[in-house]
C-alpha cells in the first residue's frame, strides 16, 4: 500500500476495509503531536472500547502491587485459591499441571492454557456476535477446564494467547486489595495519571459505545462488563495516549518490570507477535515487513480494533481504534506501516 503521508495510509485503510469510524494520534515521547485524524464523527475524546489494551493496566496493577511487597510473580496460584478450585484446570497429556501455574505464567502467555474467546466451534468471541452475554469468573474456569492444554507452564519459547490467563490475574488483584477492580484501577492508573475519560464499567448504566462486525452495529453491554481485566475497559485516545507513555516511561512502576527477556513468540494465528509481562512486541525487521522494518513496536491491541502502542527507535507513540471487530489483525498492520512510514 503506497501513500506519500501518514494521512493518505489513515485514508487508504478506511477505504479497503468496512471502517465506518476511526481515530489514530501520533506523538512524540516529548508530548508533541505528530500527526491526529479521525472519521466518521469521531475525534481524540470520543469513547472507545479498549479490549484487550485493558490487559497492560491488568498487568500495571500486578507490578505496582509486587512493588508494594503484597505479591511476587513466583507467587503459585495455590497462595490464592483452594487445590479443589484448581483441580482440572491444566491437563496435559495426561498431567496435571494446575498446581504449578504462577502470577508469571499467567502475565507472559506462558500458562499453556485454553483460549474460550477464539477458540472451537463455539468461542466466547462467536457467540459475542450474535448475543450479548454476561460470563461469570466461575464460568471462565470452567470452560477452561473443558479445553485440552496447549504446553506445560514455562515450557520452553511456548506462549498461547488466552484471555483467561488475565481474568485470573484480575481476581487475584482484588482478592489482595480486597477491593473491586474498577477501583483498583482508579486507584493505581486512571486519577494518578489524569486519565479522566478511562473506566471499567460494571452495569449499563454506564455509557458503553457500539462496535461494529463488518456492517454490524453490535450492543453488547454485559459482555464488554464481564471482560474486565481481560477487555472490559472504557477509554479514549487522548487517555490512551497518556497511559502508554506512562506505562514505557516508568510513570507506573519500576522499568525493571519490562525485562525484554521474558518475550515468547504466540501461537502462529497471531504471527508476528511476541507476549511479554502485559504487552505485546513485534519486530519490526521480521518476514512480516520483507526485511525492511527496524525496531520493535511493543505494546497492545484490542479485539474492537484498538491499538496503543511505543516505538522507541523514533521514541514514537500510536494510538487510535478502528472499531471494527472482523479484522482484528488490521490495527497491528497500520501500526506497522505507520512505524515503517516514518522518516
Amino acid at each position: 500500500m503506497k501513500t506519500k503521508s501518514y494521512d493518505d495510509l489513515f485514508d487508504a485503510y478506511i477505504r479497503a476495509k468496512k471502517i465506518y469510524e476511526s481515530v489514530v494520534l501520533i506523538e512524540k515521547g516529548t508530548g508533541e503531536t505528530v500527526f491526529s485524524k479521525a472519521y466518521g464523527g469521531k475525534d481524540i475524546d470520543s469513547p472507545i472500547v479498549a479490549a484487550s489494551i485493558t490487559k497492560m493496566f491488568t498487568a500495571a496493577c500486578i507490578f505496582i502491587l509486587v512493588q508494594q511487597g503484597c505479591i511476587t510473580l513466583g507467587d503459585n496460584l495455590l497462595n490464592f485459591y483452594e487445590p479443589a478450585y484448581l483441580s482440572g484446570l491444566h491437563f496435559y497429556k495426561g498431567k496435571e499441571y494446575s498446581y504449578d501455574l504462577k502470577i508469571s505464567d499467567l502475565l507472559c502467555q506462558t500458562s499453556g492454557l485454553a483460549d474460550i474467546y477464539e477458540e472451537g466451534k463455539s468461542s466466547i468471541k462467536k457467540q459475542a456476535v450474535i448475543s450479548d452475554t454476561f460470563i461469570t469468573f466461575d464460568k471462565n474456569i470452567a470452560l477452561t477446564k473443558e479445553k485440552k492444554a496447549h504446553f506445560p507452564p514455562g515450557f520452553k519459547d511456548n506462549a498461547h494467547y488466552a484471555d483467561i490467563n488475565y481474568h485470573i490475574l484480575g481476581d487475584i488483584i482484588e482478592k489482595v486489595t480486597k477491593c473491586p477492580l474498577e477501583k483498583v484501577f482508579e486507584k493505581y492508573i486512571f486519577s494518578k495519571i489524569n486519565m479522566a475519560q478511562t473506566y471499567l464499567p460494571v452495569s449499563e448504566e454506564e455509557y458503553i459505545p457500539m462496535v461494529y462486525y463488518g456492517d454490524k452495529q453490535l450492543y453488547r453491554p454485559q459482555f464488554i462488563i464481564c471482560s474486565k481485566a481481560g477487555g472490559g475497559c472504557i477509554t479514549s485516545a487522548r487517555d490512551l495516549m497518556i497511559f502508554i507513555q506512562a506505562f514505557f516511561h516508568g510513570e507506573l512502576f519500576d522499568k525493571k518490570f519490562l525485562d525484554p527477556k521474558l518475550y515468547r513468540k504466540l501461537q502462529l494465528s497471531m504471527f508476528p507477535i511476541y507476549y511479554g509481562n502485559g504487552y505485546m512486541r513485534i519486530k519490526m525487521g521480521g518476514f512480516a515487513t520483507s526485511f525492511l522494518g527496524q525496531g520493535d513496536l511493543t505494546g497492545h491491541s484490542g479485539s474492537t480494533g484498538s491499538y496503543a502502542f511505543y516505538y522507541p527507535d523514533k521514541e514514537l507513540f500510536f494510538v487510535g481504534d478502528f472499531n471494527q471487530m472482523k479484522y482484528p489483525a488490521l490495527p497491528i498492520r497500520f501500526v506497522m506501516q505507520l512505524a515503517m512510514f516514518t522518516p
